[in-house]
């Protein structure tokens, strides 16, 4: 055997300086027999409507045959596309020809970054952001500028400011409904001030609402659409079907969807032309779909309250978190004693507890006492038990520093 060769020096300067996510990494460790993971913003598998899903394919094979196994359009199944038009536009009008198929909302933010960023464009994001889209954006080499989260979401009022401080920014990233990671929504007020600020400024939003369909208190809010036609929405059937059929779709203004499609030709051509059939004769039983969604929000309200109780019973004051109406995450910061949650991690998974440090998610704002905890896929009961298992480790490094 020779050496190998430095294969290091014909890597690009983006692959080199890309970084793997925190929460990839750390799931390796929380996927032990031993570990409650608070950590993964995934979805219960125990939703998955996996029968259904059976029979969809199987449907689909059956009513298109080999038309469902080819080489598709770009923008998507038009009938799929239709359905999408359809439901978006109970928010504000959208037409089938502004809709593109994605591979994930994953790959959506990516392409919104391929077709919009060129190296140090400014972008605004959420700061605490969604970690998946930072690490799409920046492979695009933009200049990130991160506007605090508070709990109505994304401070507009601070973006205003900079605003009219001489930023001018390509686009502005949020999650709009129980944001990731810290679970707030943004009310339809604020909305409007941001839609208002796009007009003004002439940025484009680019608004990524994954969690949406998992509302369990609370009014509905309207889609920034509603209030500018400067907003590229941003939605997946991952938190409500299955996230391995890869099936999202974005809704962009006429010239940006043109370019979206040239740019996604590029890179895998079209989304499965399979899974999209498949979705498709998921979403079109109306009537089940409906009964489906209804089944989500229940399972995801019981578990938050589960692992509420229990933090409150193992941390008393010491831990202070949001109460979201909805989505998958509680967002919590460690008062009292200052605890740094990316130390504290490493002893919390010895004590058989995983979460995500909120350093994670910082863009400009240093996040050192925050962790945020995902009630999505444990069941209640062990939901209480990581709290205490979370609360031991806490007394653990505690006990460390001391000595």
């Amino acid at each position: 055997m020779t050496e190998s060769a430095p294969y290091e020096s014909l890597l690009s300067h983006q692959a080199r300086t890309a970084t793997s996510s925190v929460i990839r990494d750390l799931l390796r460790h929380a996927n032990r027999p031993d570990v409650i993971s608070l950590a993964g913003g995934i979805p219960a598998p125990a939703l998955f409507p996996l029968e259904r899903i059976g029979r969809a394919s199987e449907l689909a094979l059956q009513e298109v045959g080999a038309t469902a196994a080819q080489y598709g359009l770009t923008e998507g199944v038009e009938e799929l596309r239709e359905l999408f038009a359809a439901d978006a536009s109970s928010d504000s009008p959208a037409h089938p020809g502004q809709i593109l198929v994605t591979t994930g909302s994953q790959q959506a933010i990516d392409l919104v970054g391929r077709v919009l960023v060129d190296p140090g464009d400014p972008i605004v994001v959420d700061d605490p952001a969604y970690l998946g889209a930072l690490q799409a954006l920046r492979g695009h080499s933009p200049d990130i500028v991160g506007i605090g989260v508070d709990d109505q979401g994304l401070d507009t009022v601070e973006l205003e400011a900079k605003l009219r401080s001489g930023l001018r920014p390509k686009l502005v990233y949020t999650n709009p409904n129980f944001q990731n990671p810290t679970g707030a929504t943004m009310p339809a007020a604020r909305r409007e001030h941001l839609a208002s600020l796009a007009d003004e400024f002439g940025f484009v939003i680019v608004e990524d609402d994954p969690y949406g369909a998992l509302r369990f208190s609370g009014d509905p809010q309207p889609s920034i659409a509603a209030f500018s036609e400067r907003v590229i929405r941003i939605r997946t059937v991952s938190k409500t079907l299955a996230p391995g059929l890869r099936v999202a779709w974005m809704i962009s203004p006429q010239p940006i969807h043109d370019a979206l499609v040239i740019a996604k030709q590029a890179v895998d051509l079209h989304t499965s032309t399979y899974a999209q059939h498949t979705a498709l004769r998921l979403l079109r039983d109306r009537q089940w779909y409906a009964e489906h969604e209804k089944t989500l929000s229940p399972w995801y309200l019981e578990r938050r309250d589960a692992l509420s109780e229990g933090l409150h019973s193992a941390f008393g004051d010491d831990l202070v978190f949001n109460s979201p109406e909805g989505g998958m995450f509680l967002w919590a910061e460690m008062k009292g004693a200052k605890i740094d949650t990316t130390a504290l991690l490493d002893v919390a998974l010895e004590n058989g507890v995983a979460f995500v440090p909120g350093s994670a998610f910082a863009v400009e704002r240093e996040l050192p006492n925050h962790l945020r905890l995902s009630f999505a896929t444990a069941s209640p009961s062990e939901l209480r038990e990581a709290a205490v298992r979370l609360a031991a480790a806490v007394q653990g490094l505690r006990g460390s520093h001391v000595q």
